[in-house]
């Protein structure tokens, strides 16, 4: 049995970061950006009006001066001539503005009658002008690997890049097993349950950029075990949930060996999630995670988190780990590295009183996983503890 840490050392050494693509702008938003990129335009391209009002000499804005309007200025619709002294030019939010303007007094603080304006509230310090270049100048770069959000996207579509290079999605394989298993929307029989690990880990997995496919569900048979392993070819990772451990029907890792899995290691030192294991089969990283609904859904959150970030490219280290402070004593934690659900809220973190592994209401309810160290002593309320968030 192993550390944490150490298998997750084993499932990092499984995978590397896969190839780049190219994908329409439109597409690009959930994936990881591979290479940089660079804007091919200034923004804004030209100096721009910041308000509605009217563009003038900034040496010319005094309270009570007076300006002749000379023309207009519209997004999309520049004024073409220059200002000169004494004139203005009416001007729109977003409009360029003219030459020989250097200030736009705000139309709340003038008065006009016919082509005359007179500044009667004082215009202040602020020019109201966005500078050319003020958001980004042409060249500027977009770092990679870099998870694309939809600012990510925006900023890219006003850098006038219109097709991204981005790391290919990491295909996904999932497997769950066992006799007892009827998939959502079917009718289990007396002695049986719905198979939900598989849906939890699909929406976890693809949330971080990868995508994942559900296969038929692998009777507790090597034949049926077998045909799972057929279907899942083409996957850069497959992933069974359940049969890992070592009773009389639990054949994934016996199954997974007669098809030639080299294996990396088998059972961990945490809770939940002991019975894991791993290796490589057929050319795929291969992860056998526990049965328990709780125990696949951490060991998805420790382990699987990390090997979908490397195959995209991304920072794969330890989960970032944070503080609180227990608002409840914690009795001591055995061998193993306990992650227990808890609730965080204020900088303070408790517990659920019930950790059984087959609770997904406990795990619906969780916003954090609380880390106890293997052999850690009880734990009074007000002390500092680590958790990961949900």
């Amino acid at each position: 049995m192993i550390s944490v840490s150490e298998a997750r050392k084993h499932l990092l050494a499984l995978v590397r970061q896969l190839d780049s693509e190219e994908v329409p702008l439109a597409e690009a938003a959930g994936r990881v950006l591979a290479r940089d990129v660079q804007a091919r335009r200034d923004q804004p391209p030209f100096s721009a009006s910041a308000m509605d009002g009217y563009a003038v000499n900034a040496a010319e804005v005094e309270l009570h001066a007076m300006f002749k309007v000379i023309g207009e200025a519209a997004a999309g619709h520049g004024y073409k001539g220059r200002i000169g002294a004494g004139q203005a030019v009416r001007i729109f939010t977003g409009a360029p503005v003219p030459e020989g303007a250097s200030f736009v007094v705000i139309q709340e603080d003038v008065t006009r009658s016919g082509d005359l304006i007179t500044i009667t509230d004082d215009p202040g310090s602020n020019s109201n002008i966005r500078p050319r270049g003020g958001d980004f100048l042409d060249g500027q770069t977009i770092t990679a690997p870099k998870f694309l959000t939809a600012a990510d996207v925006a900023l890219m579509a006003a850098m006038n890049i219109p097709a991204v290079p981005v790391t290919r999605r990491p295909q996904i394989a999932l497997i769950s097993t066992g006799d007892e298993l009827v998939m959502p929307g079917g009718t289990p029989g007396p002695d049986q349950i719905i198979a939900s690990n598989t849906f939890g880990l699909k929406a976890m997995l693809e949330e971080l950029g990868a995508r994942a496919r559900i296969l038929p569900i692998a009777r507790d048979t090597e034949s049926s075990l077998s045909m799972a392993f057929e279907l899942a070819e083409g996957a850069d990772l497959i992933v069974t949930i359940g049969g890992a451990s070592v009773g009389d029907h639990d054949l994934v890792g016996k199954v997974a060996g007669d098809l030639g899995m080299e294996r990396s290691f088998y059972k961990v030192a945490m809770r939940p999630g002991k019975p894991l294991m791993a290796g490589r089969l057929n050319g795929a990283a291969m992860a056998g995670l526990p049965g328990n609904p709780v125990s696949a859904m951490v060991c998805g959150r420790i382990f699987l988190a990390p090997m979908i970030q490397s195959m995209l490219g991304l920072p794969a280290g330890d989960q970032s780990r944070k503080t609180a402070i227990l608002s409840e004593d914690l009795s001591s934690n055995g061998p193993r590295e306990h992650y227990m659900r808890a609730r965080v809220e204020d900088g303070s973190i408790r517990a659920f009183p019930n950790q059984d592994s087959s609770l997904l209401t406990v795990l619906s309810d969780a916003n954090a996983l609380l880390i106890r160290p293997p052999s850690d002593g009880a734990r009074k309320s007000g002390e500092e503890v680590q958790y990961i968030r949900l």
